[in-house]
C-alpha cells in the first residue's frame, strides 16, 4: 500500500539528516516540496554522499502555499495509484509553520497510510539552548505581519495566566518592528533570541528586549524568538 512520509530535512548543518531520512528519500517515487530546484540540490548531495552514482533520483512535485490545496488533491491522486510520496519542506519538520496539514488531513480522509520521520525542528533546538525552562512551552508559528494585529497578538499572549515558554518565527526584515511592539507590551522583560541555528553563523543572544532592539540593527539570517512569561 501506497504511503505518505512526513520527513525531517536538516536546517542548517546538512550533517543532522537522519540515516532513514536519507534511505526514504532516495527511494521514494515522488517528492513533495516548496522549492523543487532547491530539493534537486539537496537530492544531488545525498546521492554523493550516501547513494550510487547510477541512482535513480525521485521525481519532484511542487508544494507550496499558494498551490497547497490543488497540489495536495493531485498528490492523493498519485497515492492512490500505490506510490509512495515524501513530503519535505525547505527546512526542519513540515507542517511547522510549512505547509502540509491540509495533505495530511485529506490523506487520512483518504484511508492513506501516513508515517512521520523525526529529525530536526528550530523549535526544539532554539527551546534547547535558550536556557529558559522547558516545559511548559508554546510554538506560535510566525507573528501577525501588520502592527496592529501584532500588539494585539502579543497583548493577548500576555493575559495569559500560566508561567510558560514561548516560542515563535520571524523574518528578519520584521524583527526589529516586533522587537519595539514587543517592548512596548512586555517592558523590558528577558529575551532570547537565536538566529542561523545549526550553520557557521550560529548566534544563540540572550539579555532583554531594550538591549535586544540596540543590538540586531541590521538583522540576517533565520531568527527564533523566545521569552518566558
Amino acid at each position: 500500500m501506497a504511503r505518505l512520509l512526513i520527513v525531517a530535512t536538516p536546517i542548517g548543518n546538512l550533517e543532522d539528516i537522519t540515516y532513514r531520512a536519507v534511505r526514504t528519500l532516495l527511494s521514494v517515487d515522488y517528492i513533495a516540496c516548496e522549492d523543487t530546484r532547491r530539493t534537486g540540490q539537496f537530492l544531488k548531495i545525498l546521492t554523493q554522499k550516501y547513494g550510487q552514482a547510477d541512482t535513480a533520483l525521485p521525481k519532484l512535485i511542487p508544494f507550496y502555499d499558494e498551490i497547497e490545496e490543488t497540489a495536495s488533491f493531485e498528490i492523493i491522486n498519485i497515492l492512490t495509484k500505490g506510490k509512495d510520496i515524501a513530503l519535505i519542506s525547505d527546512s526542519g519538520t513540515p507542517l511547522i509553520s510549512d505547509p502540509g496539514y491540509k495533505l495530511v488531513n485529506l490523506a487520512i480522509k483518504s484511508g492513506i497510510v501516513i508515517d512521520s520521520l523525526p529529525g530536526p525542528s528550530a523549535v526544539t533546538t532554539a527551546l534547547t539552548l535558550s536556557g529558559l525552562p522547558p516545559t511548559p512551552f508554546m510554538f506560535l508559528g510566525f507573528p501577525p505581519p501588520s502592527e496592529n494585529k501584532k500588539r494585539n497578538w502579543f497583548n493577548l499572549l500576555k493575559e495569559n495566566k500560566l508561567r510558560i515558554s514561548v516560542i515563535f518565527y520571524e523574518s528578519p526584515h520584521r524583527l526589529i518592528d516586533t522587537l519595539k511592539i514587543m517592548q512596548e507590551v512586555f517592558s523590558d522583560s528577558g529575551i532570547v533570541i537565536c538566529r542561523e541555528l545549526t550553520k557557521i553563523h550560529q548566534e544563540v543572544w540572550r539579555g532583554r528586549l531594550p538591549e535586544a532592539i540596540k543590538y540586531f540593527t541590521d538583522p540576517k539570517g533565520e531568527f527564533v524568538v523566545l521569552l518566558r512569561l
